[in-house]
């Protein structure tokens, strides 16, 4: 369970809601309950991370070919 507590007296709820907000997002907590929102059968989860490796190898290529100033 992630706990955000005030630094000083003075701070503000905003900054508390602030940094409560940046730990959710660090921690994946919240994409993980989204994640398990629907049952998906463990070949589609293989093949999800299969085409997920494709798309990073894609997009660092073509990181690389525009840092070469190819097309």
């Amino acid at each position: 369970m992630i706990q955000v507590s005030r630094k000083d007296s003075k701070e503000s709820l905003e900054n508390m809601l602030r940094r409560f907000n940046r730990k959710v997002q660090q921690s994946g907590a919240l994409a993980n309950v989204k994640q398990g929102q629907y049952f998906e059968k463990p070949i589609s989860k293989r093949d999800r991370r299969a085409k997920a490796i494709i798309r990073q190898e894609r997009k660092a290529l073509k990181i690389k070919r525009a840092k070469l100033g190819l097309k």
